[in-house]
């Protein structure tokens, strides 16, 4: 069982900025979650770690993976603590644009067409990048079961995966930080 608590309040100091920023969905935003303050951090990524796997629960999909970089840590985290717990599960890295040289794959890892997927992220505002995600992943034959978040900004990224048969699960909404939503 993971430390929420704690979770929240590490998320509180060190990830959430207040001032004007543009999201990565091109929309404006009075405060920023940059989250790679707190998946880049070794009690950070613990945590999540922990959380994450309490959220996909059981059983386990034999992959975990998402959109590079964001996703990187996320599924790092994941992978490390189902392995202190003897627990079997892989993951993989989809990437912006098709690799440059080599095979030239835009999902990365060890893997089998056919087998089930979670797809995480770390903030959801549209759900834009794990769309993205999604769609490279079949187009690979992989079968996407749901997908995880540590924030959910709650600006349509849960609509839009429900839209796409998909359902999102978080750790936190942005209302967890007392940010009020209109």
């Amino acid at each position: 069982m993971y430390n929420r608590a704690a979770l929240a309040s590490l998320i509180s100091s060190e990830a959430l900025q207040f001032g004007n920023f543009t999201l990565a969905s091109g929309k404006q935003a009075s405060y920023y979650l940059d989250c790679r303050k707190v998946t880049l951090n070794s009690v950070g990524a613990k945590f999540i770690g922990e959380g994450m796997l309490e959220l996909i629960g059981s059983p386990l999909p034999p992959l975990v993976g998402g959109m590079a970089i964001g996703a990187d840590p996320i599924t790092a985290a994941i992978l490390t603590i189902a392995g202190t717990h003897g627990q079997a599960l892989r993951g993989v890295m989809v990437r912006k644009e098709p690799k440059a040289h080599g095979k030239g794959q835009q999902v990365e890892g060890p893997y089998q067409a056919g087998e089930e997927l979670v797809i995480v992220e770390d903030v959801v505002t549209t759900g834009g990048s794990s769309l993205k995600a999604i769609e490279l992943c079949e187009a690979v034959g992989l079968k996407v079961r749901r997908v995880l978040a540590i924030i959910d900004r709650l600006e349509g990224g849960k609509q839009a995966f429900a839209d796409r048969g998909y359902e999102l699960s978080t750790l936190f909404t942005v209302e967890d930080f007392g940010i009020k939503t209109t």
